[in-house]
């Protein structure tokens, strides 16, 4: 097993590097950081490219490990590349996924327009996970998938369902072809989600945490829901309204 001792070493500062989306978006890689996330990359073949461990750390026995390269890290060099304040001390690099539009089949289509705020956007990833969406699209101005904060959040569901970068208009027009309705989210010019009946198929688009969905995206979806405030808060938080639609909206299998 090769061992890195300096914080300094160029490898550990490359791995220190991937925290930042223009790393990742250049190297095709990033790196999740704890034993569940590990765990869960270990299930899905080709993706973990290298483990890093601290030293004094022990890798369970049950994980596969075959064709990966197992690194040990000093105390020092671990915490330079650690994104948390209470590292568990094991990280695997991973390769980015690399699915086309073309290549994405389902049902159930989650979209996702300018969702900025990292903890949400994963947050969401894994309800959607829980729900049964077939897949998630991220339109331009939505985190990146890759954050350190949205995989904690995920907990694993990013490896779990297809989820790509697109266009969202284009997609909307795409989903219409195939007769999937679109439903936006709005205060206005809209219905109460409980007013619409689940159904096998439908595409959600929910939006910004301030400005909610772009009016362009809004004007050309096929119907537009909000979800009502029986109380006194002003809103509702985007992940919170995309679990009640999600699961509102997916007819029970």
């Amino acid at each position: 097993m090769k061992y890195v001792q300096s914080a300094k070493n160029p490898q550990v500062k490359q791995w220190k590097k991937l925290q930042t989306k223009k790393e990742r978006e250049n190297s095709g890689t990033y790196i999740v950081e704890g034993f569940h996330l590990v765990e869960e990359a270990l299930k899905y073949k080709g993706v973990v490219q290298e483990i890093l461990v601290k030293e004094g750390v022990d890798l369970p026995s049950s994980w596969n490990m075959d064709e990966v390269s197992v690194i040990a890290l000093s105390e020092d060099a671990a915490k330079a590349v650690s994104a948390t304040e209470t590292s568990q001390g094991v990280f695997a690099v991973c390769q980015q996924n690399q699915i086309g539009d073309l290549e994405l089949q389902g049902k159930t289509f989650l979209m996702l327009d300018e969702v900025q705020d990292p903890g949400n956007l994963g947050t969401i990833i894994r309800t959607a996970d829980a729900a049964g969406i077939d897949v998630i699209v991220l339109g331009e101005g939505t985190a990146d998938l890759y954050n350190p904060k949205v995989l904690r959040s995920a907990q694993g569901s990013h490896f779990h369902l297809p989820i790509i970068k697109g266009n969202l208009s284009s997609w909307i027009d795409r989903l219409r072809t195939e007769e999937i309705p679109v439903y936006g989210t709005a205060l206005e010019n809209s219905a109460a989600y409980h007013t619409v009946n689940s159904t096998d198929s439908f595409a959600l688009i929910l939006g910004n945490e301030g400005n909610g969905v772009s009016p362009s995206i809004l004007d050309s979806t096929d119907q537009n829901l909000y979800v009502p405030i029986y109380g006194k808060s002003e809103s509702l938080n985007v992940a919170i309204a995309a679990g009640i639609l999600m699961y509102h909206l997916k007819k029970a299998q």
